[in-house]
């Protein structure tokens, strides 16, 4: 039986986050090729985070800056790491790459934190986003951290366009892979609750993710009032893991912004609600609220950025607007009218059903990792820039672990 590691930022949750159900994708894929898994994390344990024993995945807490992780995956031996985002490659890779170096070694980005970064900045600045607001200390970072992998999984078309022809990255190291995801079918879309038994607006998110805090206060502040111009008795529930004080402050029971706290069962809360907004402004990768109220059969208002790469010629499950008047006054249309409601309704169906399923990504998936799997001395030849950025004259995350790890040796 192979074997595979994968290093966390944090313990999957996959009832906080859609990061945290990704993961769980991908345990999901190699468990069906029949690896055995090991999970290992420097993160806390937290009460939310999803029992791994029940799917016969082995954990394992680790240490940075340690010698103790060598003697570990020396144990170990896998076939194959997967780093869970490029801070984890920064801080492991060199050990894996020194310890283990047949080890076949991928990255999951989750999402281009260089471009989620870079949008943010613009928006700070009040300016439009560019090109050259890539071309950060964060980008050069996770860019190599590309390169020095073996495969890079992309969860967005865009984000694979803008590697290929911003960054140069070759196309023989990254690959597209989407959620994977079950069919709706017509048992599920048969559970969903009619218009007429649906009611308020609702957003949802982590708010360890600064995109959905910012999401939150632009409703709270541009577009709400708007709404309730118009609809003075609307009502939006606000859920989000992880709410610090600043989100419960947004609570206002008289104008019917109303902070909801976690939910323990996202898909429960989506379905009942009428519309889901997501004024997203950064931000990068896909949006699981917005695929997960395609799943629920709950149109939403998005913008440019909250759809991007998630559908194709601007079809869309509502409307995708980024003016405050005209997102607010799409949202009202879609909330009173129930025919442009059922076909947006419709139409997610059709996205999600398009570019989703499991079905169709996991054979792809497996062909690529498959290849490169039994073909990879050849694959790493055709990697030069991956081999300089291993090389030990590049390896300043190496040597200032090291450093650390002395420093530490003296103060015991």
């Amino acid at each position: 039986m192979q074997k595979l590691l994968i290093i966390g930022t944090v313990w999957p949750e996959p009832k906080s986050s859609a990061a945290g159900s990704r993961m769980l994708q991908l345990i999901n894929f190699f468990a069906d090729i029949n690896f055995k898994i090991i999970f290992a994390s420097v993160a806390s344990e937290s009460p939310f985070m999803f029992d791994l024993s029940e799917i016969n995945v082995q954990t394992q807490a680790i240490e940075m800056n340690t010698d103790s992780f060598d003697l570990f995956i020396k144990n170990q031996n896998p076939s194959v790491v997967l780093f869970d985002r490029f801070i984890t490659e920064e801080q492991f890779g060199w050990r894996v790459a020194e310890n283990c170096p047949n080890s076949m070694r991928i990255l999951d980005t989750e999402d281009l934190h260089c471009l989620r970064l870079a949008r943010q900045f613009a928006i700070k600045e009040n300016r439009e986003f560019t090109n050259g607001d890539l071309f950060s200390d964060v980008a050069k970072r996770e860019i190599a951290s590309i390169f020095r992998c073996d495969l890079s999984l992309i969860i967005s078309e865009f984000e694979m366009n803008l590697l290929q022809n911003i960054f140069n990255v070759n196309a023989d190291l990254l690959h597209y892979l989407p959620f994977m995801l079950a069919e709706i079918n017509e048992e599920i879309t048969s559970n969903w609750l009619p218009f007429a038994q649906r009611e308020n607006y609702m957003f949802i998110g982590n708010f360890l993710h600064e995109p959905n805090w910012d999401a939150v206060l632009t409703l709270k502040t541009k577009i709400w009032p708007l709404i309730r111009t118009v609809q003075p008795t609307a009502i939006v529930e606000i859920y989000g893991a992880y709410s610090s004080q600043k989100v419960f402050d947004l609570h206002n029971q008289k104008d019917g912004f109303l902070i909801k706290r976690r939910a323990e069962n996202a898909a429960e809360v989506i379905s009942k609600a009428r519309v889901l907004l997501a004024p997203i402004r950064f931000g990068a990768g896909i949006k699981g609220k917005l695929v997960e109220a395609q799943f629920c059969g709950t149109p939403s208002v998005t913008t440019s950025i909250g759809a991007e790469a998630m559908s194709d010629n601007k079809l869309w499950n509502g409307f995708i607007e980024d003016d405050f008047q005209r997102f607010a006054e799409a949202a009202v249309l879609l909330y009173n009218d129930e025919k442009q409601w059922l076909q947006a309704q419709q139409k997610g169906i059709t996205i999600y059903n398009s570019r989703y399923l499991k079905s169709e990504i996991t054979p792809k998936f497996l062909k690529t990792f498959q290849n490169i799997f039994d073909n990879l001395e050849q694959h790493r030849l055709k990697n030069f820039i991956g081999a300089m950025l291993s090389h030990q004259t590049m390896k300043s995350t190496k040597y200032m672990s090291k450093w650390i790890e002395e420093k530490n040796k003296i103060k015991q």
